[in-house]
């Protein structure tokens, strides 16, 4: 399974909408121009992080704002936003193994709990990265090419 590239997006409209916030409107079409993807894409990530409340978004030309501080929003928080995971869980299980068969009848007890622990696990890291770190990170890499 993998994550789509709207966690990668909304990580960057964060770094974006940080780094312009005093220079420039950041608007979807200002992002859209950064991450070079249509604003429409841009407009609906937009409107799951509103909907999460991690953003106020300020209709026409106003920009975004964010809810929060910096170091109050986490990975897991914009991947919560743009991932909405179905049941809670990140594997889907297929639906029906054979209950004649002694792997479909068994695959379940021989996997639930460790795709669990890997699910808990990339959670729990996810937690400890902050759109702050983002900041940092990004002013290091400006003030190295400055």
């Amino acid at each position: 399974m993998q994550i789509s590239s709207r966690f990668t997006v909304a990580l960057h409209i964060f770094t974006c909408v940080d780094t312009f916030k005093d220079e420039h409107k950041v608007t979807s079409d200002f992002l859209a121009a950064s991450i070079n993807t249509n604003p429409v894409i841009i407009r609906k990530i937009l409107t799951q992080l509103k909907n999460a409340g991690l953003i106020n978004v300020i209709r026409g030309t106003g920009g975004i704002e964010l809810t929060r501080d910096l170091k109050d929003i986490t990975f897991y928080d914009v991947y919560q936003a743009i991932e909405p995971l179905e049941d809670g869980n990140l594997f889907r299980f297929h639906e029906s193994p054979n209950p004649e068969c002694p792997v479909g009848r068994n695959i379940h007890s021989l996997l639930d709990d460790k795709l669990k622990d890997i699910q808990e696990a990339m959670e729990s890291e996810m937690k400890k990265y902050t759109l702050n770190d983002l900041r940092s990170g990004m002013q290091e890499l400006l003030a190295k090419e400055a």
